[in-house]
């Protein structure tokens, strides 16, 4: 019966050969470590945030008046109504440590250089409309933290030119923070995550096209790679595996790690918490935005943060392909970076002090100057090991590149 189904539907749509092209038959370099695990894990928790915002929003009330009893509702009066929410507020934290470590992957191994640009950007297109989710998503709750956070953020925009005052007013839907800026962050907060589902799919067929880059940095032929399943079908499980378990031990024994201690108090529009800062994933950025004392200066400072990564591919000169695995001050300038973030992370988790302040500004010099200094970095560290003498595999493929 499931074959003359499946026979019934090939004869009408490309089922079967759609499958094995893009998923069983899909060829893939055999040397894939677990780092690769990270994109299916990112596509398992958009599917697993969709489905508990769906049924979280058929109980949650988008009204400053109800915002914040809904809540209580939900974890209170609703069959597993505290699983749903715990797993969907767990979730946004957890998609974003999976995000930011396939960035940092990426990263490392150079996957973002020719031919998959416009992957690393689409990739990068889904960073920044996941950041304004989780923005919009962060108000709903309606508590102090929420409410103070957006009242900080909105009042960001300010800084653009000429019309900064009306596009706060866009956002917020009034002149400060309030029941019209519940409702559409609400609404926009359903909406997006269908939009990112569309976008990952544009980053998928990106991804299909030219095909998952090489550990090694030399890219074989299909031929020479082997079928993605049931190989790498079974690692990702595994992967999940492992992924799950660390997740749902936040989830059922530590579900208010993520969770601000204020936002369990209704938001008070004339009561301003001592200490705003905003979710743990944001706070790199938001180190960034405070160690600028102009206010169009440090969201600028804040905004190019995000979008510098962008150009990687054109700020990365050097034709030594494997990332960091054969470039040794490619590797140590990594290194730096991410101990860097750690350190705006600290930074912005922080109350404003002097000291604060200057450790802020010294971070955020690094973190730009890591940018600045790579196109003259990787020019002559490339001349430097070639001088050296590369491995034959490396040579080979440099000497075609010139051919």
């Amino acid at each position: 019966m499931i074959k003359k189904t499946i026979s019934w539907i090939d004869q009408r749509f490309p089922l079967t050969a759609f499958v094995k092209h893009e998923l069983t038959g899909y060829p893939t370099p055999r040397n894939l470590s677990y780092w690769w695990n990270f994109g299916f894990l990112a596509g398992f928790v958009l599917v697993l945030q969709i489905v508990t915002g769906i049924f979280l929003a058929m109980h949650y009330k988008a009204d400053s008046h109800l915002a914040f009893d809904s809540i209580q509702h939900i974890m209170r009066d609703v069959n597993y109504g505290w699983l749903l929410r715990y797993l969907h507020s767990t979730g946004a934290s957890a998609f974003f440590v999976v995000i930011y470590v396939h960035m940092a992957r990426t990263l490392y191994y150079g996957s973002y250089r020719k031919p998959r640009e416009l992957l690393w950007w689409t990739g990068q297109l889904l960073l920044l409309l996941l950041m304004a989710i989780s923005f919009m998503g962060y108000l709903l709750p309606w508590g102090q933290m929420s409410y103070w956070g957006a009242e900080v953020i909105t009042n960001l925009f300010r800084a653009t030119p000429f019309i900064g005052d009306q596009v706060v007013v866009w956002l917020r839907g009034d002149f400060s923070v309030g029941d019209e800026t519940l409702t559409r962050f609400f609404a926009l907060h359903f909406l997006f995550p269908f939009i990112i589902a569309g976008a990952v799919v544009i980053h998928l067929v990106a991804l299909h096209t030219v095909r998952s880059s090489n550990p090694s940095g030399i890219n074989l032929a299909d031929k020479d790679n082997i079928p993605f399943h049931p190989y790498f079908t079974i690692k990702d499980m595994f992967g999940l595996g492992v992924y799950l378990i660390i997740f749902f031990i936040f989830v059922f024994f530590y579900p208010n790690t993520f969770i601000e201690a204020a936002n369990n108090i209704p938001a008070n529009p004339m009561q301003t918490p001592p200490h705003i800062e905003p979710e743990w994933y944001f706070l790199p950025f938001y180190a960034i935005l405070r160690s600028v004392p102009d206010l169009v200066g440090g969201v600028v400072a804040m905004g190019l943060s995000v979008m510098i990564f962008a150009a990687m591919p054109y700020m990365d000169r050097s034709r030594i392909p494997g990332g960091a695995r054969y470039r040794p001050w490619y590797r140590l300038l990594f290194y730096v970076f991410i101990a860097d973030i750690f350190l705006l992370g600290y930074v912005g988790a922080q109350a404003v002090t002097p000291q604060s302040i200057i450790l802020g500004r010294v971070a955020s010099l690094v973190y730009f100057g890591v940018f600045l200094v790579l196109p003259f970095m990787s020019k002559v560290e490339e001349r430097m090991l070639i001088k050296r003498g590369l491995p034959p595999a490396v040579k080979e493929l440099l000497e075609g590149e010139k051919a």
